[in-house]
């Protein structure tokens, strides 16, 4: 849990920047996990919905402590983000006006393309055995690259990558009787009954014109984002947006507001998805103190809770089919699909990112860029470390 804590604390750069930590952290620092068993995890949750990076990090605790240690995982993992969103609707007028200066986080992109580098760099190694791998890799990197923002892509290229390795029969387990186990229906049951209970009383809210109906209308809202939503923080941003900005019924922010949110979330630690806590207590506002820390809460659970039922539910069951020779031979391919998807990550934010115009901050992002890969590469720095100083480099620059 405390290695959760300092990973949390120090997890700049969104899903595809977290997978480095993770790599660096619970793979090679504390092998908590094998590289064979994180890989499985991420293809795993890409082909869930919801927060890929949340479920992957609560799988880590699974293995190691079972369904107790997941959750007190996610706990930490999602409370600290949470918590600094929330405070953040309760401020977002002294941010306003003053103008908070957020230089200190400069440089936090370009250390986050370093993780993504390292990640892709120890996967490569790992997954890329053949030709046939080399390929899957190389068009599901151009794939994922022209097609970043679109939800469906990294799901239908997980299942295409197993499909093509199916085509070989070279990879084949040695035979295994299958027993047939019990399957705890739990999770799935009650996903689906929380699922109908929010959406029957935000539309009653809604009909019925009661008092406090936005709180209804945001807990179904952020509960639907949670268990549909595929592609990370880059999907869910037009869809709140389009729901609480643009929409005449329901424009509860401004452009200001909302976007404000956004920056902050990507300048601070933890999963994206947090910034539902912001929007929540922003939305709320308005009823009062007490309503904005309730809607920064609904915020917060609403999101993680699918996600989380989900990834618990369907990861023993995956475990069983992996057993069977169709599915075992997939997982080269999905590997190597998982592979493409960090370099195209890698690729999607260095073009962000100034590197070429010769200037001090370029000069600074390449070797920032160049730096974190060589020390996660080949020192044992720990990567919290690195993090800070990144953070000095902006504050010095």
């Amino acid at each position: 849990m405390k290695a959760v804590f300092y990973y949390t604390v120090s997890a700049f750069g969104g899903p595809q920047g977290h997978l480095g930590m993770m790599m660096k952290t619970f793979v090679e620092r504390r092998r908590d996990v094998t590289k064979e068993e994180l890989m499985e995890y991420v293809a795993f949750c890409q082909l869930l919905p919801g927060a890929s990076s949340t479920q992957t990090i609560t799988l880590i605790g699974y293995k190691r402590g079972g369904v107790p240690l997941a959750i007190l995982t996610l706990l930490i993992w999602i409370f600290p983000a949470s918590i600094m969103m929330g405070i953040f609707s309760f401020l977002f007028f002294y941010v306003k006006t003053y103008h908070v200066n957020l230089d200190l986080f400069s440089y936090i992109q370009p250390m986050a393309v370093g993780f993504i580098a390292f990640a892709a760099f120890k996967m490569y190694k790992v997954s890329i055995k053949n030709n046939i791998t080399f390929i899957i890799m190389i068009v599901a990197a151009l794939a994922t690259y022209l097609f970043f923002k679109t939800p469906w892509v990294f799901p239908i290229l997980i299942i295409l990558g197993g499909v093509v390795t199916n085509f070989s029969d070279k990879r084949i387990p040695e035979k295994e009787i299958i027993k047939p186990r019990h399957i705890r229906w739990t999770n799935i049951w009650l996903f689906t009954l929380l699922f109908i209970i929010v959406g029957f009383l935000s539309e009653t809210a809604r009909k019925q014109n009661w008092e406090h109906r936005k709180a209804y209308n945001l807990t179904e809202n952020v509960y639907r984002y949670g268990s549909m939503v595929f592609g990370g923080g880059d999907v869910l941003m037009p869809l709140m947006y389009e729901q609480y900005v643009t929409r005449e019924k329901t424009n509860y922010l401004t452009k200001e507001e909302y976007l404000t949110g956004w920056g902050i979330i990507r300048a601070i630690p933890g999963p994206v998805f947090s910034v539902t806590a912001y929007v929540g207590g922003m939305i709320l506002r308005d009823y009062g103190p007490y309503w904005q820390i309730l809607g920064c809460l609904i915020g917060c659970i609403g999101i993680f809770l699918p996600s989380a039922l989900l990834v618990l539910f369907f990861f023993p069951v995956w475990q069983i089919l992996k057993k069977y020779v169709v599915v075992f031979r997939s997982l080269e391919g999905i590997n190597a699909v998982v592979v493409g998807i960090m370099w195209a990550s890698f690729l999607y934010l260095v073009k962000d990112i100034s590197i070429t115009d010769l200037n001090t901050v370029s000069i600074v992002n390449i070797i920032v860029i160049i730096g974190t890969f060589y020390l996660l590469t080949f020192t044992k720095i720990p990567a919290p470390f690195i993090v800070v100083g990144c953070l000095l480099i902006g504050f010095i620059f």
